[in-house]
Order: C-alpha cells, then structure tokens, then sequence
C-alpha cells in the first residue's frame, strides 16, 4: 500500500535512503590493540594510535574485517576481495589525528539487498550500496564545565561498519521497517550489538519528497538518530517541512538536520557535508586490503542462522507467522523459545513465550535477557502439563509460583501438593458429594435447567481446590446425572 502526503498543492511523495552507523562487535579497537568496552572511565581506553601520536602506525585488525565480511554476507552482498582504507581529511577536537581513515571509493563490501516484511503481510526489498569499514571519532563532553568542552577519546579508533541503502523507501514504516531488520541481522551475526541506546548503532535519515512520475528532489540528512520510533518520527516531520518549503514557491537546500525529539521537528545543523573537501586519498599508512575467496567462504559456512530462516523453521513447524515473527524479533527470545520447544509442542511452546512469559516480563519489568523465569523452567512446566500431572488452571498456578520463588516447577509441584488429580475413584467421591449437598438443583437440572451443568462441574472443580482433572471431572458428573 502506498504512503502518501497531502499538501496545498496535492499528493506528495516520501523518497527516504538510511546510513547506519553500527559498531563493530570486537574486543579491541580497528588500528590498534585498546579495548572497546562501554561504560569506561573517560580516556582510560586510548593507545598513542588513537590519541594520534607523531609517527605510530595503524595495524589492522583482523576480526573487525571478519565481522565485516559476515554482515555482508547476512546482507546478501558483494564481498570485494581488494578494498582500500582512504583518509577523510577534517578538523575538530574530537578527531586527534586530523583525519579519519574509511573507505571511500573501494569498499569492502558492495550491492545487497534486503527483505522487510511491513504490517499489512506485504514484502519489500530493499537495496544496499555498499558497507565500508571506517574508525569512530572521539567524544565532546560539553557539560563538565561551565566554560570550557572535554575530550573523551574512548570512542577514537573503535570499527564501525557504515551500511548505506538505496533510497528505496517510501513511507516512515518502511524506514521502520528497514532498520528493525538491519538490527536483527547484526544482532543474530553477532557483528554489532544493535543498542541504540549506547549509541553503537545510529542512523543518519536522508530524506526528499517529489510528485507522482518526477525524479529525486533535494534531500536532506537527520544526523545521528538513536532510535527506530524517532528515525519514523523523523522522515514524517522532515519530509512535511519539505513539502511546506516546496509549496512556499522556496527551494529546499541541500543541509545536514538534527531531530529534535522533545519537539518532533528537524532543525538546521549545516550545509551539506558534500560541500566540504574532505581531500580523499589513500592511507599511505596502510597497504590496500586483499583477502581470500576461500576465506570468505570458511566464514559464509560458520555464519548462524538468520531471522529469516528461523521464522520459515518455526512456520513449519506450526507456528502461524505472526507468532515466527514475534519469536524472530529479537535474538534473545529465539534462543530462549528455542529452549522451551525443544522436543515439546513447538505451538504449545510459542504461546507460553508470546503470552504468560511476556507478560511477566511486563509485570516484573525484567526482560528476555534476564526473564523471570529461566526457560528451562519453563520447559520443565510443559512437560507436568504434557504427562497430566498438571492441569492448566494449575499450571498457570504453578507458573505464578515460579516467578515469585525462582523455584522449579517440579519442586513448587511436590511442596504444594499442586498435583492433578486424576484418580477416577477420588473424583466420583467428590461429584456424590457435590449433588448430594444441591439435590435441589439436581432435580432443576433433571427437569429441563441444563445449563446448570457448568455449576456442578465448577464446586467439584472448587472442592477439589483446581486439582481435578477437568476432562476427568466432565465425564463424573455427566455420568452421575445420567
């Protein structure tokens, strides 16, 4: 279904491409050997490459390039076996050495494409330019004084892979769309961790609108946004001050925006970066960089399986696809589903996860990394519920159980003396007993109140405290009416 915005003038429509910024999941730094954790004291993770030291050299590493070639392969691109590390030549206080090294005109990854699947069921792919490797800046800390700007170098020389698209997008879901699955296949590759909140995923929105049948429009770039609902939020408010601009009978001007997300508007930063110079050159530091087919191919064999993938296992297993999807959605809660369904009802499993879990997770404020209840657990609950021992009135019981000891089911189960019953002679007992004490509904019942059949099931259900098998308990009072 097309998006569309409505001006004075008529129908407009959004022309929207993504430039992703993801840090790259290693232990050490692109060019030299300091760690990358987050969180650290300021500048307590800085080698004299990254300060930019008079006379050290960058020494590639080679897990960032692995990593590298493994998103592109998760991406169905092009892996180019000769690439080369360029040197994007600007000043500002962050960037020590005056220039940061990426690649420019040869990087190391080319076209791709994915596949999003938007919220009426339809399918879109989308393409990819190019994924070029490239070392992050430092930090400016502007509010630990209250006259001058810090420096945090931390960040200086950490890898980050830049995933530009095509401007293929048409709509804020789209865009949506487009990052959510770009997140899950760096989450699911293990190249990036996708926290957009640490900021080591972020997106730069370029952004044009156009009439129906014209070619592109000015566009214009949102600068580091942090997360999926504003980089949404971002092409709707750019894209209707275009419009507005446009119908003024002004032209858009080609500029690098901020999103501002209290106020839901973009604003001006500065003139579009391609104004500038950067004077691209090749690294003379670093010779280019050749890898080998077959290495390539070592790493596309030992890649995990991948959202899309998986969601066509759990359909096939029975899962509706809404429900694939929702397990796929993130990479803890495969691995935990994963866990619960092995060798259980896969379907039985996903709506344990997808309903009781989930909502625990809401109630408890905890989440699919540390969930309430450990899967194994979880797994343990269906098994009592597979062999009978309990019913689901008492599982949901148990479960609730659970979450507030940490217990497990089976010694919740033992303690509690939560176990169904399922002895036909113990259940009869109780039903005499039951249409003994309402003989006057009984003979209601006999005379034509037949609807009085679910009262007589729920007090044995209530003398037998939920433990009755209700099947069990069906059958007994039928049998004694009769």
């Amino acid at each position: 279904m097309s998006y569309t915005l409505e001006g004075s003038t008529g129908t407009w429509e959004i022309v929207v491409g993504l430039e992703v910024h993801a840090q790259v999941t290693s232990q050490s730094k692109l060019f030299s050997g300091a760690a990358t954790a987050f969180g650290a004291e300021p500048n307590s993770q800085v080698s004299f490459v990254d300060a930019g030291f008079p006379g050290m050299l960058p020494v590639i590493n080679r897990e960032c390039v692995a990593q590298a070639v493994r998103t592109g392969l998760g991406l169905n691109a092009q892996v180019n076996l000769w690439s080369r590390f360029d040197r994007k030549n600007y000043f500002y206080a962050d960037l020590p050495q005056g220039y940061q090294i990426s690649q420019f005109a040869h990087p190391i990854i080319g076209t791709g494409e994915i596949e999003v699947t938007l919220g009426d069921g339809t399918t879109k792919t989308i393409g990819i330019t190019r994924l070029h490797l490239e070392q992050d800046a430092g930090k400016s800390l502007h509010d630990q004084h209250a006259t001058k700007s810090y420096i945090d170098l931390n960040r200086s020389g950490v890898a980050l892979m830049e995933i530009v698209s095509e401007p293929d997008m048409r709509s804020p879901e789209e865009a949506g769309a487009y990052l959510t699955k770009l997140r899950q296949i760096v989450q699911y590759l293990g190249t990036c961790d996708g926290n957009m909140d640490e900021g080591s995923m972020r997106a730069d929105v370029n952004v044009s609108v156009r009439k129906a049948g014209e070619g592109f429009r000015t566009r214009c770039e949102v600068k580091n946004v942090n997360s999926i609902r504003f980089v949404m939020q971002a092409v709707e408010a750019e894209a209707k001050r275009q419009i507005e601009v446009w119908e003024a009978g002004d032209e858009v001007r080609q500029e690098t925006r901020l999103f501002d997300t209290a106020r839901g508007i973009t604003r001006s930063m500065r003139s579009k970066e391609d104004a500038h110079d950067y004077r691209y050159f090749p690294d003379p530091d670093l010779p280019p960089l050749v890898i080998e087919q077959a290495w390539v191919d070592e790493l596309r064999a030992a890649l995990p399986e991948l959202p899309d993938a998986r969601r066509g296992r759990y359909t096939a297993l029975g899962l509706t696809p809404y429900d694939a999807h929702v397990l796929t959605l993130e990479k803890e809660t495969a691995a935990y589903f994963e866990v619960v369904a092995k060798g259980r009802d896969a379907k039985l499993a996903a709506n344990w996860v997808t309903g009781d879990l989930f909502a625990a997770i809401n109630a408890t404020k905890t989440s699919i990394a540390e969930p309430p209840v450990p899967a194994e657990h979880l797994g343990q609950l269906l098994d009592l519920l597979a062999d009978k021992t309990l019913s689901g009135t008492l599982a949901k019981a148990v479960f609730a159980a659970m979450i507030e000891t940490g217990k497990a089911p089976g010694m919740i189960v033992e303690e509690r003396g939560m176990r169904q019953v399922t002895d036909t002679g113990a259940i009869d007992a109780v039903v005499a007993e039951v249409l003994g004490r309402n003989a006057d509904k009984v003979a209601q019942y006999k005379g034509g109140a037949e609807k009085l059949f679910g009262f007589f099931v729920g007090q044995v259900m209530k003398a037998m405290q939920g433990k009755g098998n209700p099947a069990l308990v069906n059958d007994a009072v039928k049998k004694a009416l009769g």
